[in-house]
């Protein structure tokens, strides 16, 4: 049979609607890392506000260690359960119908995070945890659902491009929420007389204003995602709506009927349980490391910031907000970028493992001499270009591998009815990984007692540990992630239907070699 509506999506030429889904469902990932990622230079902020008459000088002007574990954490574990529940409904009613209510939670909560209701320090941060938490439901189910959507809008010769471009958003998002805090704090640091040793009030709508900046993009795109049509597939292959399907995309088609086995069943396991543990086990290994480095970047490069007693409370904030953009700039963005243009010449496969080799080499590079060569060596212009040179050499082939094709490839190798819900659960696996990185690195990461933190293990041993969770991810691609580059998400469904996948293989290739609409008359419907 021929199935006109997938066959013209897979041959479609590049046109205007995909470049505005890619807007569209990029917009939440924007929205996604500028509230994941602006609370560094805040709670720099926070700790100046409600920690400015601690007792203890060593703590003083500090967030304690708890606070920021803690806030940090629930923003994740929100992302926990919103890419498990999101993901689910996507499958069970519709992408189009949730995706709006997760962008939508996402503005309320990150208008809720600026107000946080009063003003005494346990109140504050009190609610601010609470509506951290609502946001990373929010950020959580944007994750499968943006993923899912533009898999299955694609055409299978640039579906990979697509979907990082999708994901490359999040290096947008880096560079506007330290673009934000730097404007908001210079602004207000002209404005005012701070000082080290006294920070003025209004400092306190400062971190506020930036956090509900955050509503802003997520709330320009709400309108555009309402009104964009179900995918043709999951009307098609899930809810097997013939009509609507032919009349969302102007064809008509017979869709082939649907796998009868449930999720979770054994028959799921045997069919697709190798792709869901490549998928969910590669996305925790590269989170553990990522955000670790990413959310905590001025526990890294500490000793390149200015001195905490010629800074206030702007500057501060200021100057970790400055390096997170440079970082951004020179290696973040160009890392997403490189994958858009390469990963479907070069597969994602190979990219997936050349990015988690090379992120371990640069973490062992830095964090074997750390002390020895980096952490003395800041008054040495060399050394410290050296430094910042290997570690954003991380983050580009943290960008330029696993971070981005871990985004992409359950989109691809999961059958219509299963893909949200699998894509969720990797990501799901991949926040567990962020939240063990991120608090874990929090507090192993010092070799002293300082600021709040117990002695632990150190930067070195810390930086070598996460060295070795990336050589992990190369070894787990190797041996179970399967390429998906310009296979058709059928493609890859079928083969996982049979055990030698043959038959139905060879059947594929007829029909969607089949007779369909011309060209003309396929691009007319598919940007309609």
């Amino acid at each position: 049979m021929a199935l006109k509506v997938l066959s013209a999506l897979d041959t479609a030429k590049t046109q205007y609607y995909h470049f505005k889904a890619i807007i569209i469902a990029g917009m939440g990932l924007f929205t996604d890392a500028y509230d994941l990622f602006c609370i560094p230079p805040i709670m720099k902020l926070i700790g100046r506000i409600y920690y400015e008459d601690e007792p203890n000088l060593e703590k003083q002007y500090e967030t304690p260690a708890f606070v920021v574990s803690l806030l940090v954490g629930l923003a994740l574990l929100g992302t926990v359960i919103g890419q498990l529940v999101f993901g689910r409904l996507g499958d069970q009613i519709g992408r189009r119908r949730v995706y709006g209510l997760s962008l939508m939670l996402m503005v309320l909560s990150s208008i809720g995070c600026g107000f946080s209701i009063c003003r005494t320090r346990n109140c504050v941060l009190g609610t601010l945890g609470f509506f951290r938490f609502m946001l990373g439901i929010g950020i959580g189910g944007d994750y499968p659902l943006s993923a899912t959507i533009m898999s299955e809008f694609a055409n299978k010769k640039t579906r990979g491009s697509f979907i990082a471009a999708v994901f490359s958003m999040q290096g947008f998002g880096i560079l506007v929420s330290s673009t934000v805090t730097m404007v908001v704090c210079s602004i207000f640091n002209a404005a005012s007389n701070a000082q080290y040793n006294h920070t003025p009030e209004e400092a306190d709508l400062v971190w506020r204003l930036i956090l509900m900046f955050g509503a802003i993009p997520a709330a320009m795109t709400y309108y555009w995602r309402m009104m964009m049509p179900e995918t043709a597939r999951y009307t098609a292959l899930v809810e097997q709506n013939v009509l609507q399907a032919a009349k969302d995309m102007e064809k008509y088609e017979i869709p082939p009927n649907p796998p009868s086995y449930p999720l979770f069943s054994k028959e799921f396991f045997r069919r697709h349980g190798r792709d869901l543990f490549s998928c969910a086990t590669t996305w925790f290994l590269v989170d553990v490391v990522f955000y670790s480095s990413n959310l905590f970047q001025s526990q890294i490069y500490n000793e390149y910031l200015s001195k905490k007693e010629d800074m206030n409370a702007y500057t501060e904030a200021f100057e970790v907000a400055r390096v997170q953009a440079l970082i951004a700039v020179c290696s973040t963005i160009p890392g997403y970028w490189a994958t858009v243009s390469c990963i479907d010449r070069i597969g994602r496969v190979k990219i997936q493992m050349m990015g988690f080799l090379f992120m371990g080499l640069g973490l062992l590079a830095i964090g074997i001499p750390y002390y020895s060569t980096w952490d003395e060596g800041m008054e040495n212009e060399g050394k410290k270009f050296g430094f910042m040179l290997l570690y954003g050499l991380t983050f580009f082939f943290a960008n330029f591998g696993p971070n981005t094709t871990t985004f992409i490839v359950p989109a691809e190798l999961f059958p219509a009815r299963f893909r949200s819900t699998c894509h969720g659960i990797s990501g799901a696996a991949g926040k567990v990984g962020a939240i063990i990185g991120s608090v874990g690195f929090l507090w192993a990461s010092h070799n002293k007692k300082e600021k709040g933190y117990p002695k632990a293990i150190g930067m070195r041993y810390s930086l070598v540990i996460l060295a070795g969770v990336c050589f992990m991810g190369v070894v787990v691609t190797y041996f179970f992630t399967r390429e998906t580059k310009g296979r058709s998400l059928e493609e890859n469904e079928i083969e996982n239907e049979n055990e030698d996948g043959s038959n139905d293989h060879v059947l594929l290739r007829c029909f969607t070699n089949c007779s369909v609409q011309s060209h003309s008359s396929i691009n007319e419907g598919a940007a309609a």
